[in-house]
Parts: C-alpha cells; sequence; structure tokens
C-alpha cells in the first residue's frame, strides 16, 4: 500500500483544496441566493467550505484541524468570498437552486475522498473509512441547509446524495484493498461520487419516500 499512502498524500492537499473551494462556492451562492448581506454570505461560505472536514478531523482525533494546518486554506475562502460576490453582483448571475448544485456536487465528490483517504492512513476499518467519506462530503452541506433555514438537501432531497458519497468510498476501500495507485483511488472515488450526484440530478433519480 505505499504506492497508495504517497500518492494520496501528495494529491490528498489539491484534492481537499479543491473540494473546500467547490464547497465554499455552493454556500456563497446560497447566501447570496437567501440575500444574506456580507458577513452573513461569508459566514455560509466558510461553514459550508469547512464543516464536514472539522467533523472529520474531531471523529478521527486528528490536531490540528487541517484548516489550521494549511492557513491558506482561511485566505483562499476569504479571497473567494469577496471576488464571488462581486463577480456574482455585476454579472447578475442567476442564482438558482440549480445552479448551485454542480459545485455541491463536485465538492461532494472531492471531500468523500479526503475523507475515506485519511481514516485508511489510520488503519480504520473499510466501513468506518466509507462512513468518515460519507460525513466528510456530506457535513458542510448540511451546516450550509441549516443556517440558511432549509430542511437539508442530504435529507429531503429525494434525489441520492449521501448514497452517491457511501458508494463512491467503497470504489475507494476496493482500489486500496487490491494496491492501486493512489491517484486511481482518489480519482475513481471523485469520479463515481460527482457522476452519481450528477447522473441523479439529471435524470431525476429518486429514493423512496417514507409513506404513512
Amino acid at each position: 500500500m505505499h504506492n497508495v499512502q504517497f500518492w494520496g498524500e501528495t494529491l490528498r492537499l489539491l484534492v481537499e483544496l479543491a473540494a473546500t473551494a467547490a464547497f465554499a462556492l455552493s454556500g456563497i451562492m446560497e447566501g447570496a441566493r437567501k440575500r444574506l448581506d456580507a458577513v452573513g454570505v461569508c459566514v455560509v461560505g466558510f461553514l459550508t467550505a469547512f464543516g464536514g472536514g472539522t467533523l472529520r478531523d474531531l471523529l478521527l482525533d486528528q490536531r490540528p484541524f487541517f484548516w489550521v494546518r494549511h492557513v491558506e486554506m482561511l485566505w483562499g475562502v476569504l479571497a473567494l468570498c469577496v471576488l464571488a460576490m462581486l463577480f456574482l453582483r455585476v454579472r447578475h448571475f442567476a442564482l438558482t437552486e440549480k445552479a448551485i448544485q454542480w459545485p455541491d456536487a463536485l465538492g461532494l465528490g472531492l471531500f468523500a475522498a479526503t475523507g475515506v483517504h485519511q481514516a485508511l492512513q489510520l488503519e480504520l476499518p473499510a466501513l468506518v473509512a466509507v462512513l468518515m467519506g460519507l460525513i466528510t462530503g456530506v457535513f458542510g452541506g448540511v451546516l450550509r441547509d441549516v443556517v440558511c433555514n432549509e430542511i437539508p438537501t442530504a435529507f429531503h432531497d429525494h434525489r441520492p446524495y449521501a448514497v452517491c458519497a457511501f458508494v463512491g468510498g467503497w470504489v475507494y476501500v476496493g482500489l486500496w484493498q487490491m494496491d492501486a495507485p493512489g491517484w486511481l483511488a482518489l480519482i475513481a472515488c471523485v469520479v463515481v461520487t460527482a457522476g452519481l450526484r450528477a447522473l441523479a440530478l439529471w435524470r431525476n433519480w429518486q429514493l423512496p419516500a417514507w409513506r404513512h
């Protein structure tokens, strides 16, 4: 598994940076759609970007948190908040719920991969690793929706969301156990998770709802 650990560690930071940016953008767009002020938009962006990874680090007892180890992420999200608000205001970008779903799907896949990777490096059981990936990918979006006074998308949107991260996590675990190159495990997890979510949105796949 040395190749997986080496390539995974090399790519992990880049993937986590991309995931943070994607989720921050979805949070910024949702905050702007709710017509929050500049501070509110930034808070929603930060919560969405760092919520899932922070909960993962708490559960795995990892200190300092990933955004403390890489403080440049904080500066990057702050800059993204400012630039995105300026762009959205100048360009009059249509802030629809559908527009927010695409960066959210990308962030889901990217963060799911980093969560699984970190848990496997700590030699935790496969199921725990998959759940860490799911939590990392889902929790930021849950915080975003709660702060914006919405039922979290992961719970009420009948199109598969957390299920996509769960499936993608098992793809990562399977490749890890086969000693596949780390870059392949990471990319496969991202592609499967984000791809399934995109297909669910495009094809309008529905999970069964609770019936009385």
